[in-house]
């Protein structure tokens, strides 16, 4: 299980491996660089030329996790938070050849490569030797995709949803008191004053 760190560093490693597996052939036609952006990123999009960014817009309760739990010998542990990350991966660009080859690389490489393992995530969030999250195509209506571009201030650009599921967050542990082992109540059947 991971610390709180996860959510950050799952973007964060997608944006590293986008960006440390990008060719240098490619680079050369259709320059790019990959950035993790916050909402606030979104608004201040006059600079971002040649750049795939990666924006967290949801992150939701994962519904086969929610109420796991965990038992590790006699005492059972709090339920972790399991939860999937809804990323928005949009390209931004003056050039229409940049922006759709970008964009297309992007697709292959996260349909070839659905999976970051424990190598190819961040250390901060100190994941476990057999953790991994998937990346996959998530399907967005016309309509849900209109309502996220409406909210944030640039105007539509090309892009495409991908959810990263599963992360799971471990919570405090439950404090462990002394077994009961006996319960002793008088019992009569008269009532005390």
């Amino acid at each position: 299980m991971t610390n709180v760190f996860a959510v950050h560093s799952v973007g964060d490693s997608l944006r590293t491996y986008l960006d440390q597996t990008y060719p240098a052939t490619l680079r050369a036609v259709a320059p790019c660089t990959f950035q993790l952006v916050s909402s606030f990123d979104m608004t201040d999009v006059a600079e971002m030329d040649n750049t795939l960014t990666i924006y967290l817009y949801r992150i939701t309760m994962n519904e086969h996790f929610r109420n796991a739990s965990r038992r590790t010998g006699p005492v059972q542990e709090n339920t972790p938070l399991s939860v999937d990350l809804h990323y928005l991966l949009t390209t931004w660009s003056r050039s229409p050849f940049i922006e759709q080859t970008t964009m297309a690389w992007t697709m292959r490489e996260l349909q070839q490569h659905p999976v970051l393992d424990r190598s190819s995530l961040s250390p901060d969030a100190e994941w476990d030797a057999g953790e991994f999250i998937q990346i996959i195509p998530s399907e967005l209506s016309n309509e849900d995709l209109m309502r996220i571009w409406d909210a944030l201030e640039p105007p539509y650009r090309l892009s495409v949803s991908y959810v990263a599921r599963v992360i799971r967050v471990d919570t405090d542990p439950m404090p462990v008191g002394q077994p009961v082992v006996a319960a002793r109540f008088p019992f009569d059947d008269q009532v005390q004053p």
